[in-house]
């Protein structure tokens, strides 16, 4: 009797595994518990998504958590990336070109806008053109397309960055040296730009909005490969709050300049310098990032012997864009 009832147990124990084993068989294992997206005050469609709750939305039919992380900076998203800290990042593509030439897993997925959210900012007076900057100090934050901003408007006028003594300093932190005097240029970035530009009448004495390498979304290779149906599906939150951005500017304003606490005003001239109308990353992001990667080489940030054509080709994914 006692071996019969056993018997018994050990058939039901057995059920119950193979239960289990066929829930997760059947999509538990495909899918993540929780997605770590990032926002940044540089990129509003993200702050859309935040704010109006569409990936959340989503993703809760399915019991996946989403949590958002703050990244002030590009160089801020790709450290977050390679820490694992985030699984989706924001980034100009000309850094998310150095990190991914120096072995950072990542794709690039989306396109958030074209923005031109960087120029050369003075309140120098006689600091009129690039070729005034010879012997200043420019703050700059190393690793984010305001760097690469700076150096490409060198190159362009005969210089380099050894003709400038570069200041690496966070956006806002550059911003604020700028207008202390403790520099004499600042590589500037939206909405820091826009707000220096609107209250204290700074200079953007140089803008050349080709020279902007496209603000990009990008996804942890690993976690590509692993949930591919789950980029699609973020790519897909992103372009509800595109479109909704699109659609409410004025709200989109409001949204923006609640999160980077600036005014109203400051919000929209950051907003006037963004085109939502891209977001499937192909051939022109690939010309505009390849000219930032050629600069960079030439200036010895990324090695002489990098494929610049070949880490681009890597980095620039439209496959889950549907």
């Amino acid at each position: 009797m006692k071996s019969w009832i056993i018997k018994t147990l050990l058939l039901v124990i057995a059920v119950v595994a193979l239960a289990g084993c066929s829930s997760n068989a059947s999509g538990e294992e495909g899918k993540p518990k929780k997605i770590t997206l990032d926002y940044a005050h540089y990129s509003p469609t993200s702050l859309v998504l935040k704010e109006k709750g569409f990936a959340e939305e989503l993703f809760k039919k399915e019991g996946i958590e989403i949590e958002f992380v703050l990244s002030q900076g590009s160089n801020k998203a790709l450290e977050f990336l390679n820490s694992k800290s985030v699984d989706f990042g924001s980034a100009a593509g000309g850094a998310a070109l150095m990190a991914k030439a120096k072995g950072s897993p990542i794709e690039t997925v989306y396109i958030f806008s074209k923005p031109e959210w960087t120029a050369l900012v003075s309140t120098d007076s006689a600091i009129k053109t690039v070729n005034d900057l010879k012997g200043k100090k420019v703050a700059a934050t190393l690793g984010t397309d305001p760097y690469i901003f700076l150096l490409r408007a060198l190159e362009e006028n005969g210089l380099s960055g050894k003709d400038v003594e570069i200041i690496n300093l966070q956006h806002g932190d550059g911003a604020a040296a700028l207008l202390s005097g403790e520099v004499d240029a600042w590589a500037g970035l939206d909405p820091h730009m826009a707000k220096v530009e609107n209250n204290s009448g700074a200079n953007l004495f140089f803008r050349n909005a080709d020279f902007n390498t496209y603000g990009t979304l990008n996804v942890r290779s690993e976690f590509a490969e692993k949930y591919p149906e789950y980029v699609t599906k973020v790519i897909e939150v992103y372009e509800t709050a595109r479109q909704w951005a699109i659609d409410n500017p004025e709200e989109t304003a409001e949204i923006l300049a609640k999160e980077a606490q600036i005014d109203l005003d400051v919000a929209k001239i950051q907003l006037e310098r963004n085109d939502f109308s891209t977001s499937k990353p192909g051939d022109e992001q690939r010309t505009a990032i390849k000219a930032a990667g050629d600069v960079l080489k030439s200036e010895g940030i990324l090695e002489t012997k990098t494929d610049i054509e070949k880490v681009v080709n890597e980095l620039i994914n439209p496959d889950f864009f549907k």
